[in-house]
């Protein structure tokens, strides 16, 4: 909730296409967003994204905490509908990062204290305006102004109006991770909002913090962490697609890499910054780098390119159509259809009209819809 602007970029995509023109590409996004997402709680290994689908960027505490707050805030605000986990981490992800660097305790006490800058009019970290101090220090640590606190980064005189005890020590503290999430749950939640409508939903996020490009950050974390947490139906596969599609899924919230993954797990390659291209490296996978992983569980080692592993096992025509297509499917986009010199993309078909992604530049190994790109190229059946 602190008045600050964060920059947003597009990928730029004419240099990297020549220094990586061997491996699949995808097209610029106008929201490129760099991270781990986590989804579930887990251990993470040395690699990044253990199997059976944990991942790294939400510690378990937090990730306790805003599904908590989600169960307490009907408690609170009865009227209030569409309140989500995944919309709470994605204010958490923007403000602070989970508390990532912070000790979290059992009881939800994080420290050393969050605190945001100090809001004194000086254009120090983007604040322009005065904000007096209204809690003597109490929350914020200073008697000299205003500032945010917590992995909410809540004001004082705000936390004075929401704040409520969720983790039972009768105390409502900001600095504690339970009570933040509820207290950023009954601010989004308002007096009723129904937060599963998208315009209600951007509505919230514009209160919590009056800036654009902030609603546009944190809607896309929420749309990432939403996706990815969604699990497909495996009931009727089994056998070597189920492993394959298993492993695929399990590196979901790995950052796309463009070079990047091995048949042994992520690896470095280029990715973006939030002004463009940078050639930062970045561990995680490409498309064809996770279909590499994926299928060397079983013992199947596909070409480096996705245009070369369109050329591996029976070809799927695009003509059948999607619905040709099985779990287990490796699942092809062209720049021209018909063309295979031209395929750029490749997913892992899980069935239900859907597969596993690595997209592009800016987003993380997903659930996708097959129709979310264009220049469907058919599929190949290696099992």
């Amino acid at each position: 909730m602190r008045p600050a602007r964060r920059r947003l970029g597009r990928w730029g995509c004419g240099v990297v296409l020549l220094l990586f023109a061997a491996v699949c590409c995808a097209a610029p996004v106008p929201n490129a967003i760099n991270a781990y997402v986590a989804l579930k709680s887990g251990a993470q290994g040395a690699g990044g994204i253990a199997e059976g689908g944990t991942a790294a960027d939400i510690p378990p505490r937090m990730l306790t905490a805003y599904k908590q707050a989600v169960q307490l805030a009907g408690r609170y605000v009865p009227e209030c509908r569409g309140m989500r986990w995944p919309i709470l981490a994605g204010i958490a992800k923007v403000e602070s990062h989970h508390a990532i660097g912070r000790t979290i305790a059992a009881g939800g006490d994080i420290r050393p204290k969050i605190y945001g800058v100090l809001l004194n009019g000086s254009g120090a970290g983007g604040n322009t305006t005065l904000f007096p101090d209204t809690d003597n220090g109490r929350w914020d640590g200073t008697q000299s102004g205003e500032r945010a606190v917590g992995p909410f980064q809540f004001l004082p005189s705000t936390w004075e109006q929401i704040g409520k005890d969720a983790s039972g020590d009768k105390s409502a503290d900001p600095h504690n991770a339970d009570d933040a999430a509820l207290g950023a749950a009954l601010y989004l939640c308002g007096n009723g909002r129904n937060l599963a409508q998208r315009a209600q939903l951007t509505a919230a996020i514009w209160q919590y913090n009056h800036s654009s490009e902030y609603v546009a950050n944190v809607l896309g974390w929420i749309d990432q962490y939403t996706a990815a947490a969604k699990d497909p139906d495996l009931k009727n596969v089994s056998g070597k697609a189920r492993t394959v599609i298993e492993a695929a899924l399990s590196q979901r919230g790995v950052p796309y890499s463009w070079g990047g993954g091995t048949t042994k797990g992520p690896s470095s390659g280029i990715c973006c910054s939030p002004s463009g291209k940078s050639g930062t490296s970045i561990k995680g996978y490409d498309c064809s780098g996770l279909t590499r992983y994926a299928y060397a569980k079983v013992g199947i080692r596909l070409p480096r390119t996705a245009a070369a592993q369109a050329g591996a096992g029976q070809r799927i025509p695009a003509s059948l159509g999607k619905g040709a297509l099985k779990p287990g499917d490796l699942v092809f986009y062209a720049y021209a259809p018909g063309r295979d010199a031209t395929i750029h993309h490749v997913g892992i078909y899980v069935g239900g009209g859907q597969m596993v992604n690595a997209a592009r530049p800016g987003t993380v190994v997903r659930l996708d819809a097959v129709d979310a790109m264009s220049g469907y190229a058919g599929g190949a059946r290696l099992l």
